[in-house]
This record gives structure tokens, sequence and C-alpha cells, in this order.
């Protein structure tokens, strides 16, 4: 029994000709057995039709309104991601005038491969040996030895000329923008519809200029992505890294997913992909085309309605600097000066898996990723990092809060606290009142 889908121009790829392709008396007799809001479901004696009835309505509309080639849509919007590339290490090779060829690691001091401690971060030619974030600094060293055993450098990191390469960058990426969000101290999203009047390639002509601006004028390299969603934009920042430019147009979305791992999508964790993967699906194509019904079935109804949203290109498209003020956290005071920001790193992991179960058990999820360290003396810092859309997944917000801790913690001071926040949060109104705010422990 063949398993077929022609609503969405996507799919049609998987068949050598479509159903609505075949003259009307060959056509097959189907018989509606199941029907939606969303999806229809028709049978006949060789195979089960999936129709996505949004999908299809949506489609029609498109077609009945003729647009001007090469503009937006009232509908559509045109955002960019702008992420600099190995921004901290960029930094500090800038800084002390390094070599850019040779591995570079920030963190904690490594003592010859004895030290307790963490990397903050890397630049490109040391990730070649398999260096990372939240690494033990211990690891990195055998994989990476420094002076006179290898060819790595070890550096502490200075927050402050991080915070002022940002605010340079983040003043040209204003400018442009109607709409403007700093997602980081490293990224930025932008809504350049109307300055570009809808035009696609005048938004990838201006990429190409803010590109050129922050290298000549910071003196570091950024790469781009252009697309008519938050997750789109996103995700096409990262396929020409570095220092590239991307564009996935409305209509080319489908494309875009062809062949694509699932893990290559923000907010796909290593539990979900493994997850799918023993089910036989490892491309977000091979998981689209099941459609929503079966795909919820395998991995929740919830999972499956947010992919469909997300191959069709119907999640947020929204840019705002506006952030809600409603979240929910755990914290860790610490009865004496902790050093050992390994061990510290998994009490803060310990926090963030407890903050996503009551998440899930509220059926909240959120967009916002904040860490809270507090050192000795009570010098108190909160960092964050948004995602492009409320998810309620441990791994997506076990790795921000790693990537979190590890890049700005201060290696040289003791910590007396630490604490996981999850912001943003989408809720359904009915949960609202059950939210507690600044939990703590």
């Amino acid at each position: 029994m063949r398993l077929l889908s022609h609503a969405h121009p996507y799919r049609k790829k998987l068949f050598s000709q479509p159903l609505e392709d075949l003259p009307r008396e060959f056509q097959p007799l189907e018989k509606l057995v199941y029907l939606t809001p969303t999806m229809e479901i028709h049978i006949c004696e060789e195979y089960i039709n999936f129709k996505h009835r949004s999908q299809h309505y949506h489609t029609m509309s498109e077609e009945s309104e003729p647009q001007i080639e090469g503009s937006a849509s009232p509908r559509e919007r045109i955002l960019v991601h702008c992420d600099l590339d190995a921004f901290f290490a960029a930094v500090e090779i800038l800084h002390h005038d390094l070599d850019p060829e040779k591995p570079l690691i920030i963190g904690s001091d490594p003592q010859g491969g004895r030290g307790r401690g963490i990397v903050s971060t890397c630049n490109y030619a040391a990730r070649a040996f398999g260096i990372r974030s939240a690494m033990p600094v211990s690891e990195a060293w055998r994989r990476c030895p420094g002076h006179p055993f290898g060819p790595g450098h070890y550096i502490r990191g200075s927050r402050g000329l991080y915070s002022r390469a940002s605010r340079q960058v983040m003043q040209i990426l204003k400018e442009p923008a109607q709409h403007f969000e700093k997602a980081s101290i490293d990224e930025a999203y932008l809504d350049v519809t109307e300055k570009v009047n809808g035009d696609w390639d005048a938004a990838y002509a201006l990429c190409r200029t803010l590109q050129d601006r922050i290298e000549n004028e910071v003196g570091l390299t950024a790469s781009f992505g252009i697309a008519p969603t938050r997750i789109l934009a996103k995700m096409s920042s990262e396929v020409n890294k570095p220092k590239g430019i991307f564009r996935i147009l409305p209509d080319e979305i489908g494309d875009f997913f062809e062949g694509r791992s699932l893990r290559e999508v923000p907010g796909i964790g290593p539990k979900r992909a493994t997850q799918l993967a023993e089910w036989g699906f490892v491309t977000v194509d091979e998981a689209y085309v099941l459609g929503e019904l079966a795909l919820g079935r395998m991995a929740g109804e919830r999972f499956a309605a947010w992919l469909m949203q997300v191959v069709d290109g119907k999640t947020s498209s929204e840019v705002s600097q506006l952030r809600s003020r409603k979240s929910i956290g755990k914290e860790r005071t610490f009865s004496s000066d902790q050093t050992d920001h390994e061990a510290v790193l998994e009490v803060l992991r310990s926090l963030t898996e407890r903050v996503l179960k009551r998440s899930k058990e509220m059926g909240i999820s959120g967009r916002l990723a904040e860490v809270k360290i507090r050192y000795t003396g009570f010098e108190t810092h909160t960092h964050g990092r948004s995602i492009p859309v409320a998810m309620d997944e441990p791994d997506v917000f076990l790795r921000l809060a790693d990537h979190l801790f590890a890049t700005n913690v201060q290696h040289n001071r003791g910590l007396r606290l630490v604490g996981f926040r999850l912001g943003q949060l989408d809720m359904p109104p009915t949960r609202q009142s059950m939210l507690l705010l600044g939990e703590e422990e």
C-alpha cells in the first residue's frame, strides 16, 4: 500500500506524477475516512492519501493572488540572523595579535593537563582537535597540549573585551533594522522587510554591506542568514560559516530541508534525534513526509505539530526587544566558595533538568535561557541566550546552560551561587495563574 500526500509542493517530488495531474477519468476513487481541522485521510484499494488541509488551502489562496517575483507578500517578513564567527576567540586573537591558524583555547588554567576547570570557547583551529565549549580543560590539553608539548595556546580571557566588541557590532546592525533583537552577546535578529521594500535581493546586498562594515570597523567576521522565519534565519546563518551569507526564499523551504539532518534544526536535541533514528528517520524530510498524525504517534503531538510548522515556514517571524517578565527557575547557594568549576557545572545541569521537568509538568515552554552566577563578595551576573522558538526540550537548554556558564564564568574567582532560569514563556492561559516567579532552593 502506498502513502501519498499532494497538498504541499515539497511532497510532489516523492512521486513521478502527482494525483492531481492525472486526467479525471483515471483518478482512483477515494473515500474520506478521517477529518480534522488540519488533516484529511482518504483511502482506496491501492493507497492511503494524507491531505494537510491548512497547507492545501494556503497553497490555493497563494496561487489565486499573483505576486511580483522577488518581492515578499504582505504576510511574509524578511528576517536576518547575524552570528559572529567564533566570537570570543576572534576577539582575543585580534586584541593579542595571535595567529588565527594556531589552536586557541580560552578557559581555566590547564596546569599542564592537571587543571580542574572547563573550556570557555576556542577558535576553529582548536575545534579541529575535537575541543568544544564546556569540555574539561584537562581533556582539552590531552587532545591539544600547549607549549612546549603541542601547538595549543591557552589563555584565561577578558570579559570586558567581549562586551565592547559586541556593543560596536550591535550598533552597526541596529541601523538598517525596522525591528532589532539582541539574542546574545554574539548574535542578533533583524527585520529588514521595510528597509529593503520586500526585495530579497536587496536583503542579500544589505547583509553583504553589514558584513563588510563589521570586518572593516570592528575587525571581526560574521555570518548571515536570510529567511522568512526566525528558525530558518538561524539555520541559514550556519550554512556557509565562517563569513558566509545564505538565503532561503519562501518557495525554497522544502528544498532546504531535503536530506537535512534532524539534528541541524534548533530545538531538536540528541535524545529526540536518537528516538526518531530508532524508528528509521534521520532527516527532516523523512520525518515530515509521515504527516502530523503518524509522527505524533511516534514523537508526541506537540513535537509533530511544531516540526510541520517549521518545514511549512509557519513558525514565528516576530523580532522584538520586549521580554516577558515571567520566568521559572532554580538556584543553589553554596555553603563555601567553590573553585572547582567542573563540579559547579554539574550542579547547574541538575538545576536545569529540574526546571525543564517542572515546565513540562505545567505544560509550558520557553525561548530564553538564563544562567545566574554569584561570586565571592556577592557580585552577581546573569547571562542569557534566546532561541528562535519556544521549546521544552531538556537537551536544548542543557546545551545552552553549558555554553552560557562556560563562556561567561570568571575562572580565577570562587563561586557562591549558580542558577538557571527559563524565560519568555509560552503557556496556555489556564496555566498562567500557576506560575511561581523567582523560585529558589
